[in-house]
């Protein structure tokens, strides 16, 4: 088969970023004032997420010193639903591959899939909240806010997920999720953060948003009762300088790896153009994407492959790279159980290239509109086809870094280390 020929491509963003990561969250700290509602010797559970965020063990570190210099004793909670099997030695061990250790941070990690329940919402929901979040004198909520995977509204995924999903462990995300089968989104979250915000000590938060770079550009520590509104105004920033594909039309996205420290769902689906539906785009959504073909899936994912079922084709490498109880576990407790099956599956990359431009429609595969990513989050710089080369020169925030080179395979089928992505 004749492949498509490919150019790399450089995308400017706009990107403003922190470089004083530390005194930026200990000036943020301080205009709370949370002297005044923390006694020395008083505990605060700090939440850590499984995504990966940029700087995320730096911030953590910043946030335990600050309440350490209050006289305070902080300690964290691995805050992320089902991820790491659904068990406390696995989500430990994800923050820990954060470098969120003990030793780094200089204060206890206290992981534990046990909840109290702590009442039920109008709705009839019972509400879970981590054991030892609701044991402390008070939890501090930490987490990035950026558009979610699924939902769509003025919340989506930040401060008030992590309370919902992320302290309702295991058991609360599953029942959170089965509620929203039953009720949107926006009413289960404003209903059980309502009960949540009163009854779990909730003493402040800090919200990060990122650039297009992944690099961290914003930093907001928030009272409690200020959640919502400011989560509103975070996330229209997150969305103004979240990365795309900068293209409508794409006939193959060839992705090199995806995972949850990429994003909840593998691949962001709002990168992909795939929130509403797995195999196609809706209406509104861009790019439209016909065909996604997988390579592997990210060391830091521990085998959850949770976007997997959003693919079309995918390698025997990154099949063998699955832990399909892992990923069943998280699938289902997301109410997402699709998201866990199988893609058409090809012993190397060129066959499943082959096979995947040949599922396109009538375009022939030389002229194909082919993307390749490295992954959803990193999309400063991309590869695609001659197809777009018009699009690209006339688009200023499109760079051309390399001219358009065959693609090439070595013996085993494997893309040619030249084309590997390094950014």
């Amino acid at each position: 088969m004749e492949f498509p020929q490919l150019f790399r491509v450089h995308q400017h963003f706009d990107a403003p970023s922190i470089s004083d990561i530390d005194g930026e969250i200990h000036d943020q700290l301080t205009k709370l004032a949370l002297g005044e509602k923390i006694s020395p010797g008083e505990t605060v559970a700090i939440t850590a997420g499984s995504r990966g965020i940029s700087n995320i063990a730096q911030i953590i570190k910043a946030v335990v010193m600050h309440f350490q210099q209050l006289g305070a004793k902080p300690f964290i909670v691995p805050s992320m639903g089902s991820h790491g099997g659904g068990t406390a030695e696995g989500q430990r061990a994800i923050i820990e591959g954060y470098g969120m250790t003990e030793e780094f941070l200089g204060c206890p990690i206290r992981s534990s899939m046990e909840t109290v329940l702590v009442c039920e919402s109008p709705e009839g929901v019972p509400i879970h909240f981590d054991q030892n979040a609701y044991q402390a004198d008070h939890v501090f909520v930490c987490g990035r806010v950026k558009p979610h995977t699924r939902f769509s509204g003025e919340i989506e995924s930040g401060l008030l997920k992590m309370m919902l999903i992320g302290l309702g462990k295991r058991t609360g995300a599953r029942i959170y999720h089965r509620a929203i089968q039953d009720f949107s989104f926006d009413q289960i979250l404003h209903s059980v953060i309502g009960e949540v915000l009163q009854k779990c000590s909730i003493v402040a938060g800090l919200g990060i948003v990122e650039n297009g770079y992944e690099q961290t550009a914003m930093l907001e520590a928030i009272h409690p009762q200020d959640f919502i509104e400011r989560e509103k105004v975070l996330l229209k920033q997150a969305k103004d300088w979240f990365p795309k594909v900068p293209f409508e039309k794409v006939d193959l996205l060839l992705i090199d790896q995806i995972g949850k420290n990429i994003s909840g769902s593998g691949m962001d689906t709002n990168v992909v153009g795939r929130k509403v539906y797995d195999h196609c785009a809706a209406e509104h959504e861009f790019p439209k994407v016909k065909r996604i073909a997988l390579r592997g899936l990210t060391e830091a994912t521990h085998g959850n492959a949770c976007g997997f079922g959003i693919a079309e084709f995918a390698t025997q490498a990154a099949l063998d790279s699955v832990d399909w109880e892992i990923t069943k576990v998280n699938a289902l407790t997301g109410g997402h159980p699709t998201v866990a099956m199988s893609p058409v599956i090809f012993p190397t990359d060129q066959t499943m290239l082959e096979n995947a431009l040949t599922s396109i429609g009538l375009t022939e595969p030389p002229d194909a509109r082919m993307v390749w990513i490295q992954d959803t989050l990193h999309l400063a710089e991309f590869e695609c086809s001659t197809a777009f080369l018009k699009e690209v020169q006339a688009n200023p925030a499109l760079e051309i870094l390399r001219e358009p080179l065959p693609l090439g395979f070595d013996e085993h089928g494997k893309i040619l280390e030249r084309y590997e992505h390094h950014s």
